[in-house]
C-alpha cells in the first residue's frame, strides 16, 4: 500500500469523464462516469486513485503529513477548461455600458474609435508589469471559480511587436497563476485603425511575417481569425488560416458572432480545431461542421452582456452532432470570469442539459484547446485538477446559478478555498 500526498473521501457524487470519445457527441455528451460514494488520492500532481471509498482507502495510505479532505457528500468534477478567452489586456470599457443600453452596436461603438480599438490603444501604452498585474488578477478570480485549463488569445495589439510582446507574456501569466495557458494569436481581431485604408497590406503582414515569427517561436498553439463583416472577410480569413495551418499551428475562427459572415462553412471546409461564437450560423452550416469534426465553442453568456436578444445554439448544435465546447469569453466587452456561471447560461439560454454542460467545460473544452490529454477528465495517472463543489450532485452545479467551489486543486494542490 503506497503513501499519497493527498486524500479526499466523504465525495457524494464524482464525475470523472473518464470513458468515452474525445472529444464527446450525441449521447455520449451526457456520460460523466459518474462514481458514487467516492474518493480520490494524488500522489506527485497526479490521480494515484480513483473510485469508491471502499476501494481507495484499501488501495492507497495517505503519507505522514499529507492532507485528508473530507468532502462531505460534495460533488467533484475535473478542473474546469476555459475554451475561449481574450483575458490579456490592459484597462476596462466599463463606460461603454450606457452606450449599449442606448442601442449601440459592436461594431457602431468600435467605428466611433471604442470598444474593441479602446482596448487596443491602452494595452499598447500599457508596461509589460501593469498588463501582467491587471492580467494575473483576472486569471487567479477565474481559478477561484474553478478554472484550471484556459486559452488565452492575443489580439489586442494589432501591430507585428505588440502581438509577439502579448503572446511572450503568457508563460509569465502561467508561471505567477498556476494554472494552465494555452496560447492563441489573434492578430486578425481587427484590422488596426493605421491600416484601415489597405487592410490587404495587414493580411500581408501577418501572413509573411508575424506567422512566420509565431510558429518559429513556438509562441501560440493556435492562430484565430474574426471573420465578420467589419472586420476580416471571408478570403482574408482563409488565407491568414490557410498560412497558419501550413506552419503547423492549428487553426480557429470567430464565426458569425453578429451577423452570418460564412466564417462556420469555413471553418468545415478547412477542418479547424473550433469555430467560436457562431451565434447566426444556419442548420447547414451546423450539419457541415458535423461533418467535419469542428468543435463548436459557445459563450453562452457573451449575448447576455452585449444586451443581444440572440443565445448560444447549444442544443441545435448538440443535436447536429457537433461536439460542443464551453468558454467564457473574457474581455473588456464580456467581463465574465466564472466557468459556473457560463455552465448555468449554457443551461438556461442555450438549451444543454445539465451533464452536456460539463462535458462542454471539462473534456470537450480541454478537446478544443489541444489540451485533452492532460486535462478535462479524472483517472488513474491523469493531472490532478478538479474542483469541489458543495452540492450533491454534478448538475446542481448549472441548477444553483453561479455556485462557488469549496475548493478548487491544480494537480494535487490548493489553489483556492472557501
Amino acid at each position: 500500500m503506497s503513501g499519497v500526498d493527498l486524500l479526499v473521501t466523504g465525495i457524494g457524487e464524482l464525475a470523472t469523464l473518464a470513458t468515452g470519445p474525445v472529444p464527446r457527441i450525441g449521447a455520449a455528451a451526457s456520460e460523466l462516469g459518474r462514481i458514487e460514494n467516492a474518493a480520490l488520492a494524488v500522489r506527485a500532481g497526479v490521480f494515484a486513485a480513483v473510485g469508491t471509498e471502499r476501494q481507495v482507502r484499501r488501495a492507497v495510505r495517505l503519507r505522514a503529513g499529507g492532507e485528508e479532505l473530507d468532502a462531505h457528500g460534495g460533488t467533484v468534477v475535473p478542473g474546469f477548461v476555459d475554451a475561449h478567452t481574450h483575458v490579456l489586456y490592459a484597462g476596462d470599457r466599463s463606460g461603454e455600458l450606457a452606450q449599449k443600453i442606448g442601442g449601440m452596436t459592436y461594431l457602431e461603438i468600435a467605428e466611433e474609435g471604442g470598444g474593441l480599438f479602446r482596448t487596443v490603444r491602452t494595452t499598447r501604452r500599457a508596461p509589460t508589469s501593469t498588463l501582467v498585474r491587471e492580467t494575473v488578477a483576472r486569471l487567479r478570480r477565474m481559478a477561484l471559480a474553478g478554472t484550471t485549463t484556459a486559452e488565452v488569445k492575443s489580439g489586442y495589439a494589432l501591430t507585428h511587436a505588440g502581438e509577439l510582446r502579448l503572446l511572450e507574456t503568457i508563460p509569465t501569466l502561467a508561471r505567477e497563476t498556476g494554472l494552465d495557458l494555452v496560447p492563441t494569436y489573434l492578430g486578425a481581431h481587427a484590422v488596426p485603425p493605421e491600416r484601415a485604408s489597405n487592410p490587404e497590406r495587414y493580411v500581408e503582414e501577418i501572413v509573411e511575417r508575424t506567422l512566420p515569427e509565431v510558429a518559429r517561436r513556438r509562441l501560440a498553439k493556435f492562430a484565430d481569425v474574426f471573420c465578420e463583416p467589419g472586420f476580416f472577410t471571408p478570403s482574408q480569413s482563409e488565407r491568414i488560416l490557410r498560412a497558419a495551418l501550413a506552419l503547423r499551428l492549428g487553426g480557429k475562427i470567430h464565426a458569425d458572432e453578429f451577423v452570418y459572415s460564412g466564417g462556420a462553412a469555413l471553418a468545415a471546409h478547412l477542418k479547424l480545431r473550433s469555430a467560436e461564437h457562431l451565434l447566426t450560423a444556419p442548420a447547414e452550416d451546423r450539419e457541415a461542421l458535423a461533418r467535419a469534426g469542428v468543435t463548436a465553442v459557445l459563450l453562452p453568456v457573451t449575448p447576455f452582456a452585449s444586451l443581444s436578444p440572440l443565445h448560444s445554439p447549444g442544443r441545435q448544435m448538440v443535436d447536429a452532432g457537433v461536439p460542443v465546447a464551453l468558454g467564457t469569453d473574457l474581455s473588456p466587452n464580456s467581463p465574465v470570469e466564472s466557468m459556473p456561471l457560463v455552465i448555468a447560461h449554457a443551461v438556461h439560454s442555450a438549451r444543454l442539459t445539465p451533464a452536456e454542460a460539463i462535458t462542454a467545460s471539462t473534456v470537450n473544452a480541454a478537446h478544443a484547446v489541444g489540451a485533452a490529454e492532460r486535462a478535462g477528465s479524472i483517472s488513474v495517472g491523469r493531472r490532478a485538477d478538479f474542483v469541489l463543489f458543495d452540492a450533491p450532485t454534478a448538475d446542481r452545479i448549472a441548477y444553483r446559478i453561479g455556485l462557488v467551489p469549496v475548493a478548487v486543486y491544480r494537480q494535487g494542490k490548493r489553489i483556492s478555498s472557501r
